[in-house]
């Protein structure tokens, strides 16, 4: 086993084999260490994050050198049939690269018994491999796709996959089905879980057979509570709202990463103003734009970004109120949040809470996944999850990191690894000494940067797909990194070179375009061969 370091409270435990990868992952579930928090398994490498509170990383990476690799008999997973149209784009290209007939590449893709090695990409995505290799290294496309639709069926290095969602991709498609690889609806929301076996039949019609799944509704709608009071009507949005919360733990089995609030500090922040427990949703607010009339009476909290308050009265009346402290409103009240001065985002508490369903234990919309309450539009109406009798708080201090604006300069914490070593040695030192201009593609998923020298690696060859933290400087072949937030995908294959201290996320949440960064790294590369 090699351990690679990722962050303070994530490495990567590193194998030769997915045989390996496999059997050590079922050890874990098993012997179930109280320290690890949730895993990610992927090709050659296992995700660890766990609690730095109950044990140390040296200590926790003791303890797994420790474990031998077992040969375990795997469990017969649940079988799911997948009817396929085997009318791929790539189809041909594929047969032409194996020297076989298309009608063989379709031959052998159904008559081959495939399981779920691992979940990654994005949720409800199976990396599926067949123990017979019936194709055996097929390359992805030299330039990937900007848009592959749901469905497709495809095949890359040994494994198959179904696209569960209109995505970029690299794969070569051979086929499309019509069953849903990822559906909110049902109970588990991924088709394809680590462990099932997969059939492939040609033009076979029906439902896919899938053993004890259970389907159930989540109402997840603001306007459906109908018998409830109103606490705001939106009247306008700017270019984003979304519900937020501390977001979903536990879930990596599914695909689906932690997400929630960008700035957790913020949104802390605003509900110990209003009275809320900490982990309350909340709305985050993009860029200002927003707009609201009060319903009933109500107190609210805006903290996050810098940004002016405007209170609206019913009489008329307008003035500018302090953000970080509550406020009182009354029915006929308006908000109104313009764009910032300094950060991105803000967070908007509610006494109460919002009352939406929960999904996957959260509150918190996932814009990778799709997952929770859709973005608020105007017109949508938000109702206070429960009545509180709840003492109002004096002014908060605000967040200890000054507020980026454009053109100015943020210096971030970075743990270097787990592929420092797939990098010249003066790449290091353009990490650490260059400025790196924050683009205008940023989102919840991740900025991307660009640097007057590119990165450049020492290994060509491909990095097969491993678990990313929140924070992770990925980076693919410009050589330009993106650094990964909350809604990113949980695994990825380009290598990542650092990852930003947990303590920085807050920070990078607040950073808009136009600023530049500067990387500080404060540990030395671990890795670490057992």
């Amino acid at each position: 086993m090699r351990f690679l370091s990722v962050s303070v409270n994530s490495f990567l435990i590193e194998f030769n084999h997915l045989s390996e990868t496999t059997n050590f992952f079922r050890q874990l579930k098993q012997l179930n260490h109280p320290a690890i928090l949730d895993m990610i398994p992927a090709e050659k490498t296992i995700f660890i994050q766990f609690s730095n509170l109950i044990i140390q990383q040296k200590e926790l990476i003791h303890w797994l050198s420790k474990q031998e690799i077992k040969d375990l008999t795997a469990e017969l997973g649940r079988e799911v049939v997948i009817p396929v149209s085997y009318q791929g784009m790539d189809l041909g290209q594929v047969a032409e690269f194996l020297g076989i007939t298309v009608n063989e590449v379709i031959r052998r893709h159904t008559e081959s018994e495939w399981k779920v090695a691992f979940i990654g990409f994005a949720p409800g995505f199976g990396y599926l491999n067949s123990e017979n290799a019936p194709f055996g290294s097929i390359p992805r496309l030299s330039s990937p796709r900007k848009q592959i639709p749901m469905g497709s069926v495809a095949l890359a290095g040994e494994y198959a996959g179904i696209y569960p969602k209109n995505s970029p991709g690299g794969w070569q498609l051979i086929g499309h089905t019509d069953e849903r690889m990822w559906d909110i609806h049902r109970d588990p929301p991924a088709l394809l879980l680590p462990g099932n076996r997969i059939f492939f039949k040609k033009n076979t019609q029906g439902a896919s057979v899938f053993i004890d799944a259970e389907i159930k509704t989540n109402n997840l709608h603001l306007n459906q509570n109908l018998e409830k009071i109103p606490v705001l009507k939106v009247l306008r949005v700017g270019i984003q709202v979304l519900i937020q919360d501390y977001g979903r733990q536990g879930k990596f089995a599914l695909g689906v990463g932690v997400g929630g609030a960008m700035d957790k500090g913020a949104m802390q922040y605003a509900n110990e103003c209003v009275g809320n427990p900490l982990n309350h949703a909340v709305l985050e607010i993009l860029n200002g734009g927003f707009h609201t009339q009060v319903q009933c009476s109500t107190v609210i909290a805006v903290t996050g970004a810098d940004t002016d308050l405007y209170i609206k009265y019913k009489d008329g009346e307008t003035e500018i109120a302090k953000t970080y402290q509550p406020i009182a409103l009354d029915q006929g009240d308006e908000i109104i949040i313009p764009p910032p001065k300094a950060g991105l985002r803000s967070y908007f508490a509610i006494r109460g809470g919002i009352a939406v369903n929960d999904v996957l234990g959260s509150k918190s919309f996932d814009t990778l996944a799709e997952l929770g309450p859709q973005p608020l539009k105007a017109n949508d109406y938000i109702y206070t999850a429960q009545t509180m009798q709840s003492a109002v708080l004096g002014q908060r201090i605000k967040c200890d990191y000054l507020l980026p604006k454009p053109s100015e300069t943020v210096v971030l914490d970075i743990v270097l690894g787990p592929r420092l070593d797939w990098f010249d040695k003066q790449s290091l030192e353009t990490l650490k000494t260059q400025s790196w201009l924050v683009t205008s593609d940023i989102n919840r998923i991740g900025l991307r940067l660009m640097g007057e020298k590119p990165l450049k690696r020492a290994k060509d060859i491909e990095l097969p797909s491993e678990g990313t933290a929140i924070g992770a400087l990925q980076v693919p072949p410009n050589g330009q990194p993106v650094l990964f937030m909350n809604d990113h995908p949980l695994t990825g294959g380009y290598p990542v070179i650092a990852t930003v201290a947990d303590y920085h996320l807050d920070l990078v949440a607040q950073i808009p375009t136009g600023c530049m960064i500067k990387f500080n790294p404060i540990s030395d590369f671990m890795d670490i061969r057992i």
